[in-house]
């Protein structure tokens, strides 16, 4: 990998980690509640990897910046986890039921999409 490569990436997952960050401090939940901002930012970003791994070829730089290094920075399924584990609870099984069927139903709608636009 060279240096042009790894600067898209990183310049896209500080924009990506950046506006993560920014949807939290204006959305937070409160401890025990149900963290909608981090199950917005994981399902969104998924949607949107869906469709950038139907519409974007490799490996375009566009695709790095955008699924490698911006969706990279944005979705946190570290913190969706830890937040399952911190709230072991009705709360925190149901985020992770919510978070993984949204992950998924969201990455085939977004790839599903694409196919559309593409036609």
């Amino acid at each position: 990998m060279n240096l042009r490569t790894l600067t898209v990436i990183a310049a896209g997952g500080v924009l990506g980690a950046l506006t993560r960050y920014g949807l939290n401090t204006v959305w937070p939940h409160p401890e025990g509640g149900f963290p909608w901002a981090t199950w917005l930012i994981n399902v969104s970003g998924c949607l949107v990897i869906g469709g950038v791994s139907v519409l974007v070829p490799t490996p375009r730089r566009l695709r790095l910046f955008l699924g490698t290094g911006f969706l990279g920075g944005y979705t946190t399924f570290s913190t969706a986890m830890t937040d399952v584990v911190v709230s072991p609870t009705v709360i925190g099984f149901a985020y992770l039921f919510a978070t993984v069927a949204g992950a998924l139903l969201a990455v085939w709608t977004g790839s599903s999409l694409a196919r559309r636009v593409r036609r």
